[in-house]
């Protein structure tokens, strides 16, 4: 793992943050669960990740090395992380747990491509007496943990910062472009925005992405300014960087002397220098090192067999299993003005980074340096 990697991960692990979720589920407490009822084990693990998909920066260029990290220091370098990247192929995923379940680890994390495709998996580690970590995105099937990001919350900061770019205009016309379907975070964002936006806004056109491909919202967003009127548009909704990229290319390719608000997700690196030069409003920083040191720290003790009391004390359910051991990581909105405050203190990106000769005439004006 890189320099910048090891100071993110180090950074935010001596953070104290308020890591907290609304208790939801039954008596039924997953987190109480051993895998099978097998003895404890030592430090001597296996551990599987599987990840959904490698166009959005974060999965290999943060929570993989992360993760790695997190389950060598607890096990003193014994544990072995073994990684799949499923590449946006829920069809792959499941073969990929086929082959970890085979190859005998001791837990599974899983950040599912389709929340519900990945039931049948999930109970088939379950039977082999594999527990498992929902990363993420909570999957579908008895899960035994599940962190993530308080995923209505993002939808609401997503909101309330567009409103605030949008002013006093009265129900301005604004384009919705959501996230993937398979994805159970997107519709969280989305009820969280709508929480906020609803009966302030007019909503010019809306779209349900099948995936998260900055492709995808281009061609929505061209399509939008079509029925709309490029001078219509008073703001974007974007669930995150990817989306905003593409919609941002549209808006500039049709034409606008000046680009309406658009909201983002993720902080990716060309999400943060769009933010700098004014093309993107804002968008949504998650604190990837917390959420992956949990992720590991609950992997590593379902492995060893041990309860989650420590680690977890929030419970939520999916469809068929109830109170799922459950830690949720607060979000940061993040503009211009607390750049330095967010990624750049986190180690999350540098300021060469950010910073590079494009940018720098913007940066300079935005007092980075």
């Amino acid at each position: 793992m890189n320099t910048r990697m090891r100071r993110a991960a180090v950074a935010v692990a001596a953070t104290t943050m308020a890591v907290s979720l609304a208790a939801c589920g039954s008596a039924k407490e997953s987190g109480d669960k051993t895998s099978s009822d097998s003895a404890k084990k030592g430090d001597d693990l296996k551990i599987g990740l599987l990840l959904p998909e490698n166009v959005t920066a974060r999965y290999e260029k943060f929570d993989k090395p992360i993760i790695e990290k997190k389950v060598g220091e607890l096990t003193g370098g014994k544990a072995e992380v073994t990684y799949a990247n499923a590449r946006q192929d829920a069809t792959l995923q499941a073969q990929q747990v086929d082959t970890m379940i085979t190859g005998k680890v001791d837990a599974l994390i899983i950040d599912a491509v389709d929340a519900k495709a990945i039931e049948n998996s999930v109970k088939k580690a379950k039977d082999a007496g594999i527990p498992v970590v929902a990363f993420d995105r909570l999957a579908e099937g008895p899960i035994d943990a599940y962190t993530s990001f308080d995923n209505e919350e993002v939808g609401r900061v997503q909101g309330k910062a567009l409103l605030e770019a949008l002013g006093d205009a009265a129900k301005p016309t604004v384009v919705m472009m959501n996230g993937s379907i398979t994805d159970p975070n997107a519709a969280l964002f989305k009820k969280g925005a709508k929480s906020v936006l609803d009966g302030k806004v007019t909503y010019g056109k809306e779209y349900d992405t099948k995936e998260w491909k900055p492709e995808n919202a281009n061609s929505n967003m061209e399509g939008a300014i079509t029925a709309l009127g490029k001078d219509k548009i008073a703001g974007v909704y974007s669930a995150n960087d990817g989306m905003a990229g593409g919609i941002i290319q549209a808006l500039k390719s049709a034409g606008l002397s000046k680009l309406p608000p658009v909201t983002g997700q993720d902080a990716e690196l060309a999400g943060v220098q769009r933010i700098v030069t004014g093309e993107q409003f804002m968008s949504v920083y998650k604190p990837y090192p917390q959420e992956g040191i949990v992720a590991a720290e609950m992997a590593v003790a379902l492995a060893k067999g041990e309860k989650l009391d420590s680690i977890a004390t929030s419970k939520v359910d999916n469809a068929g299993t109830k109170g799922i051991a459950t830690v949720l990581v607060p979000v940061v909105s993040l503009t211009k003005d607390n750049i330095k405050e967010t990624v750049l203190k986190d180690g999350i990106w540098t300021l060469d980074e950010i910073c590079s000769a494009k940018y720098k005439a913007a940066c300079d004006a935005a007092g980075l340096k």
